[in-house]
């Protein structure tokens, strides 16, 4: 049996070679960005996952994946929920980037 560290480095890699796959099959992903779902902020589509109508960026698929993958959670709406608090401040960052784009 695994270990949790066994576990969540093998998550680290299978995430990270996502993003490898989606760039090799489309390099314009690599430029394509949107707003994560989960975490609010706005990230690279390559690597990108959709869980029954969230699209969560890179870094949520690999806490996503991680958590599902170590029993601690069992549905997507677990890690939506979580992440509320960093999603509003992901959304307040945005907002504020918008702003200051508009004033210059």
């Amino acid at each position: 049996m695994k270990t949790n560290e066994e576990i969540i480095k093998e998550m680290q890699e299978v995430v990270a070679q996502m993003v490898i796959d989606d760039i090799e099959e489309d390099p314009s992903l690599a430029d394509e960005q949107f707003e994560c779902d989960c975490c609010g902020q706005l990230k690279p589509l390559a690597g990108s996952v959709e869980y029954t109508g969230y699209r969560l960026c890179n870094d949520c698929v690999l806490i996503a994946e991680t958590g599902f993958a170590l029993n601690k959670i069992t549905d997507i709406q677990e890690v939506i929920d979580a992440m509320e608090d960093r999603r509003l401040e992901g959304l307040c960052n945005i907002i504020k980037e918008e702003e200051k784009r508009n004033n210059n």
